[in-house]
């Protein structure tokens, strides 16, 4: 998949998914799906009489912002569900073709909601189609909706799909409903809503290697600085890498390590139950399942080992397949 920071560099026609799309989850999922299903539409083979002839191609194209105007305009860095290679992977994996991150700069946040739709949509990526949940705004001071690109894009011909809101019982699927998830440890909650088990991924480092003197040496992950982290504490892993055989199972730990030597910076280690080969250089995917219980501070290094001995055992009974 194409990632481009220019519309220049676009390939046109385009069917246009818009929005912010942190986390991709069910939610932006259906919002997404209508412009690869148009996209497809468009460039599929059509018979005129006895001769085939191919339609125009049409590219599934997300656009979204960058940095998060919210980022933008309160100057605070935001910490992201999927930093930009994650959401390229699962992006590509549904079948976009190109994603065009927009600069959000003073420029684009100035223009109305008619300019947008002109000189961004229609001029600079030719576009066909659009794809909006039903709580999109945009332009100048967040003044268009829905159903005002609606409208917009009517006068340029162009059809504009509105996805309704995603809910899971009572619960808006969103970006924030699955950091509140995250925060508490509800992971099981969390990954319901994503639609995935939500996932961590970096290159292992070398640490302190403190886990191998106490009997479980553990991976130690160079997470990306913008990925957010979920509640510190011990999770049920499945984790698949550069050089493992299969996915394995593990217990992973977020957290300051207050009980060997405390950091002011939280570290991400992984424990493998049934792996025990040095992993320095690789890259792991750790998918987490379960929260295990929240990080403490044990009265001695025994009564760690005991309590890591038990997460493992844990993780083994949580992670095994239901029989059917």
């Amino acid at each position: 998949m194409r990632v481009i920071s220019s519309t220049i560099e676009a390939l046109t026609p385009t069917c246009v998914a818009l929005g912010n799309f942190d986390g991709v989850h069910r939610g932006h999922q259906q919002v997404i799906a209508p412009a690869i299903h148009r996209a497809r539409a468009l460039s599929e083979k059509t018979v005129i009489g006895d001769r085939p002839e191919k339609s125009q191609k049409a590219y599934a194209t997300v656009v979204t912002f960058d940095p998060h105007p919210r980022e933008f305009f309160s100057g605070n860095p935001q910490h992201s569900l999927t930093p930009l290679g994650e959401k390229q992977e699962i992006l590509a994996h549904f079948g976009t073709e190109q994603l065009v991150l927009l600069s959000f700069d003073r420029e684009l946040a100035a223009l109305t909601p008619t300019e947008f739709v002109a000189e961004i949509l229609v001029k600079q990526l030719q576009t066909q189609f659009i794809s909006v949940g039903i709580d999109f705004s945009f332009g100048q001071g967040r003044s268009g909706n829905a159903t005002d690109l609606q409208a917009i894009a009517q006068t340029f011909g162009i059809d504009v799909h509105i996805t309704p809101l995603c809910r899971e019982g009572e619960t808006r699927i969103s970006s924030s409903a699955i950091r509140e998830a995250l925060t508490l440890g509800k992971i099981d909650y969390g990954n319901q809503l994503l639609g995935r088990p939500y996932r961590l991924q970096g290159k292992v480092i070398h640490g302190q290697k403190l886990g191998r003197t106490i009997g479980f040496p553990t991976a130690n992950l160079a997470i990306e600085p913008t990925k957010f982290l979920p509640k510190y504490g011990v999770y049920a892993v499945q984790v698949t890498g550069d050089t493992l055989p299969r996915q394995q199972w593990g217990i992973l730990n977020i957290g300051c390590r207050p009980t060997i030597t405390a950091t002011t910076q939280p570290t991400v280690e992984v424990h493998l139950l049934d792996h025990h080969q040095d992993l320095y250089g690789d890259t792991l995917t750790v998918e987490l399942h379960h929260y295990l219980r929240p990080e403490q501070k044990f009265a001695s290094i025994q009564a760690l080992q005991a309590q890591i001995d038990q997460d493992g055992d844990r993780a083994r009974t949580l992670l095994t397949p239901s029989p059917h």
